[in-house]
């Protein structure tokens, strides 16, 4: 699953044809808090949350700080 097409992008902006592509692929998105824009942006995506943990910390960032949850074409 080549998941570098999505990263970086809100999962609202994703196309009809990306979400039923990635449908049940897990996310990773950062969390929320004051001094992060509000718009949440795929930072990794993988066959299960383990797999975006070891895409984040590949990346140097912490998994503490984001939130991880499958893809289904209804979000």
């Amino acid at each position: 699953m080549d998941g570098t097409k999505i990263i970086g992008r809100a999962p609202e902006s994703l196309s009809l044809d990306e979400r039923r592509r990635f449908a049940g692929a897990w996310v990773a998105l950062e969390i929320y808090t004051p001094e992060t824009l509000p718009l949440r942006r795929i930072e990794a995506v993988g066959a299960s949350a383990a797999e975006c943990i070891a895409q984040l910390q590949q990346r140097g960032l912490d998994p503490h700080q984001f939130e991880f949850m499958p893809l289904n074409g209804r979000f």
